[in-house]
């Protein structure tokens, strides 16, 4: 099995239980990655740093990028299954969304850094979506970006599943289910 067949992508707009149903997958044993935009958002906040979304998108987009790039390395060391918590191609849908061009490099890294074509989406879930220091996006924001990170991913030719509106149990098992593992 090629590397980009293990490898599997959740996504969907923020508070959409995206990071539980991957902390679930990890419990069950599954290896995992680490949200980028959550991890350089706790970074900068702790260093006063320019590379927030609501500072300077494109620099916060370019520290995604290495994030990612570094995910997508360190899980070709990895055995079986891997889950990533969103992926190369989430930063195509990120700069359309905040209305900024999609430079070349990315989208050349988002062309060549692949995943399984089945790209778990979560779709916004307004009973468990939460505001924080970290996620200052309204629910309305979080619509937005759930359908932009659909269409990076439809244009990029990945098949968006749709995970269900159910508990992180019954999430992973849907997953498992669905890359039959």
């Amino acid at each position: 099995m090629s590397d980009c067949e293990r490898f599997h992508v959740i996504t969907g707009g923020p508070g959409s239980g995206k990071t539980s149903l991957i902390d679930g997958l990890a419990r069950a044993g599954y290896a995992r990655t680490v949200e980028a935009g959550r991890a350089i958002i706790q970074d900068q906040l702790a260093i006063d740093g320019p590379a927030l979304p609501w500072r300077d998108p494109s620099a916060f987009a370019e520290l995604m990028l290495s994030w990612e790039l570094r995910s997508y390395r360190m899980a070709e060391a990895m055995s079986g299954p891997v889950f990533f918590d969103r992926g190369v191609t989430e930063l195509v849908g990120y700069l359309t969304l905040v209305c900024r061009p999609v430079p070349a490099h990315i989208a050349r890294a988002a062309e060549r850094f692949r995943y399984n074509r089945r790209v778990f989406v979560a779709p916004p879930w307004p009973a468990i979506y939460t505001q924080g220091a970290e996620r200052k996006q309204t629910p309305e924001e979080a619509v937005r970006t759930y359908e932009a990170v659909v269409a990076a991913y439809s244009t990029c030719g990945y098949e968006v599943v749709s995970l269900p509106l159910v508990s992180v149990e019954e999430r992973v098992r849907f997953v498992l289910d669905t890359i039959g593992a």
